[in-house]
């Protein structure tokens, strides 16, 4: 008597059968995330479908329960809610390179032994 493996993971015959079951019925343009607050409370609240940011928030909520937490997981349109403490909240913005930098940069990194990426 054989038997079947059962896949992991559904079996697809079709591209439009994949896109039925993985999309999460919200375009792409309506993926967003949104970040607010406001001087007289020391909450940020923080919605996103963006699963980078997902990802960070949950395991710095799971490590820090007292500084963050998830408020709302929609798995049907792949979004969730966070509250963080205000102080824990930091916005970077980054001046672009120059060319000299860029160049310094480059020969830095070849000196110290950086690779850049091998190209596929």
């Amino acid at each position: 008597m054989s038997r079947k493996k059962t896949p992991k993971k559904p079996y697809f015959v079709t591209l439009e059968q994949k896109r039925a079951i993985m999309r999460t019925g919200v375009p792409k343009e309506q993926k967003t995330t949104d970040i607010s607050f406001d001087k007289s409370i020391k909450i940020v609240y923080i919605r996103t479908h963006n699963t980078d940011l997902k990802n960070r928030l949950t395991a710095f909520s799971e490590k820090h329960p007292d500084l963050c937490r998830m408020t709302e997981d929609d798995a049907d349109i792949g979004c969730m809610s966070f509250e963080i403490d205000k102080r824990r909240l930091s916005i970077r913005l980054t001046v672009p390179y120059t060319e000299e930098r860029r160049k310094n940069a480059s020969e830095y990194a070849k000196k110290n032994g950086f690779q850049s990426k091998p190209e596929s």
